[in-house]
């Protein structure tokens, strides 16, 4: 008996190992080389390349739910949402508030990496504020369509500065000047108002914006509007708005540039270009590491290199945005720029003062258009 007893339960044992031996064919258990590891996020484009006869133009609303993580993550659905399947080509992100601003560059990475599309470029600065108590981002983005809606180009327009050397005066007044010389400049380039695709004006203070806003508005009902304080405690008051045109004519041209009767000539900049090319060059945040004039030429010289990588160069430069942590910094740029650019043909852009930048010995970042 104990003899059956052992061959019954040897032959229990054998059919548990064969009960198993088909449970683990059935669901077969990951290998070593399957299991999950942490990814890091890639690394975002110096440059991209799109046909600005295509490009549209968005501005994400403004959320003051979460802390900064989460308000870019949703600032990132909006946009996605808002261009319908476009291709994201560039972010300019003002980031305001307490949070860390070199988060944004990874976020953005994990969120197009998570979507499987191609990465963008981004532009990073840390502005002092935003319309909404609460909110920490506020993304700018140009996505490319499948379809023209620009047939002759585009009008890129120098921020038009207005300011008053006492700080504490409003900025209301000073953006109505502003927006005057817009209208001067968008005239001049051969559009309307309705043709205006977006407008961004940097102000010294929120205060009175809702006046503002309305102007904007009823002046280019078609733009997408942003508005962003530079800076906490600016040295200045300062109005100074920038906008994009679709063209109603040929340029003939690349490139040409415009300096309209009544507005202010700034040595070294245009205060309108017309890009007539069906293919520009978008670049990302170049910075600045350092304070010194040696610094920003080799700030200059860096994006020369990554220009060319990109098939164009500083001579086809079109618009250049520069962000700069003090008025002496903002000097060296006005300096160095004309080294670089093409002195019969310098680019629109603005020269905008900033509450900071994501690296803590920068001391200024630029972003470029440039034909190709």
């Amino acid at each position: 008996m104990r003899f059956a007893r052992g061959r019954v339960a040897k032959k229990g044992v054998k059919l548990a190992a064969l009960a198993c031996g088909l449970g683990l064919l059935a669901f077969p258990q990951k290998k070593k080389d399957e299991t999950q590891t942490l990814q890091l996020p890639r690394d975002l484009p110096t440059a991209v390349e799109g046909n600005p006869r295509k490009f549209m133009f968005h501005v994400t609303p403004l959320s003051a739910k979460g802390l900064l993580t989460k308000q870019v993550r949703d600032a990132l659905s909006a946009l996605i949402r808002e261009a319908k399947g476009d291709s994201i080509l560039k972010i300019r992100a003002f980031v305001a508030g307490s949070g860390d601003a070199r988060r944004v560059r990874d976020l953005v990475s994990e969120f197009f990496t998570e979507r499987r599309e191609a990465l963008p470029v981004l532009s990073l600065v840390q502005a002092g504020g935003l319309p909404l108590e609460g909110a920490q981002v506020v993304l700018e983005g140009i996505a490319e369509g499948k379809k023209e809606v620009s047939r002759y180009g585009l009008a890129l327009i120098s921020a038009q500065s207005a300011v008053s050397e006492n700080p504490l005066d409003a900025a209301g007044p000073l953006a109505v000047k502003s927006l005057g010389a817009l209208r001067v400049a968008v005239k001049a380039a051969g559009s309307e108002p309705a043709d205006v695709a977006r407008v961004t004006c940097f102000l010294s203070s929120l205060d009175g914006l809702d006046a503002t806003r309305k102007l904007v508005v009823a002046e280019f009902p078609g733009a997408a509007a942003n508005f962003v304080q530079t800076q906490r405690a600016p040295a200045r008051a300062l109005a100074a708005c920038e906008a994009v045109a679709r063209l109603r004519r040929e340029v003939g041209a690349p490139l040409a540039v415009l300096n309209p009767e009544g507005l202010p000539r700034d040595a070294g900049q245009s205060q309108v270009a017309l890009v007539g090319a069906s293919k520009v060059v978008l670049t990302g945040s170049q910075v600045s590491f350092g304070f010194a004039e040696k610094d920003a030429r080799l700030a200059f010289e860096r994006l020369k290199k990554s220009l060319e990588q990109a098939g164009a160069s500083t001579r086809g430069v079109a618009f250049a945005g520069y962000y700069a942590l003090s008025s002496g910094i903002a000097e060296q740029v006005r300096k160095v720029r004309g080294e670089f650019f093409d002195a019969a043909r310098p680019p629109a852009g603005s020269l905008e003062p900033v509450e900071g930048l994501p690296s803590m010995d920068a001391g200024f970042s630029m972003d470029v258009v440039a034909v190709k």
